[in-house]
């Protein structure tokens, strides 16, 4: 199964997306597939506390920042990819771990050529797994304008969000910590 779980900041999207690939899973492997290059204090306690909230839970940690289709969480796993708005920022903007495919750097910084890598490469990592469980976030409801290095994220992030939902077989987005069926049938 592909899900897709969106929402705002601090809507209660992850613990949503946590307790899905738990059930999901049903005892079987668990990864969490950390997509966050970490920056600073406040990187380092956004990450703790992701930890301390799926202690116990089972789950395998890896960590990919770009090629997520590099993972190798096993065929049988279950697969919580967290998050997507950090994905489609490192494959836009980062030059780690070779975005760009072509490795002449022409891709690096074009939505279109990180749209196309993070579609593929999400697609790749699933055919690998059971069920995979994608967590991203709301962007452009707030009806400002940004630079344009923003706006080609934000437009990015929303091509990508349109793309994996086409292709899930449920979608949510959870809204002030209440989960809303946005796609298939509502799984308890």
């Amino acid at each position: 199964m592909l899900m897709v779980i969106t929402g705002g900041s601090g809507s209660g999207k992850s613990a949503f997306a946590e307790e899905k690939a738990v059930m999901l899973a049903a005892g079987g492997p668990l990864a969490y597939l950390a997509t966050m290059q970490v920056y600073g204090e406040e990187g380092r306690r956004k990450v703790e506390r992701h930890r301390q909230l799926r202690d116990g839970k089972g789950f395998v940690t890896i960590e990919r920042t770009t090629r997520v289709d590099l993972a190798e969480p096993g065929a049988e796993a279950t697969v919580l990819l967290e998050c997507m708005t950090n994905l489609a920022a490192n494959e836009l903007f980062s030059a780690e771990e070779e975005p760009a495919w072509d490795k002449t750097g022409q891709d690096a910084g074009c939505p279109e050529a990180a749209e196309r890598r993070i579609l593929e490469t999400v697609e790749r990592l699933y055919a690998k797994c059971r069920n995979l469980v994608i967590v991203t976030g709301e962007v452009a409801s707030d009806g400002l304008s940004y630079e344009e290095g923003t706006e080609n994220y934000i437009r990015l992030l929303e091509r990508v969000n349109c793309g994996l939902c086409r292709k899930a077989d449920a979608a949510y987005e959870v809204v002030y910590g209440i989960p809303v069926c946005l796609k298939g049938k509502e799984i308890l």
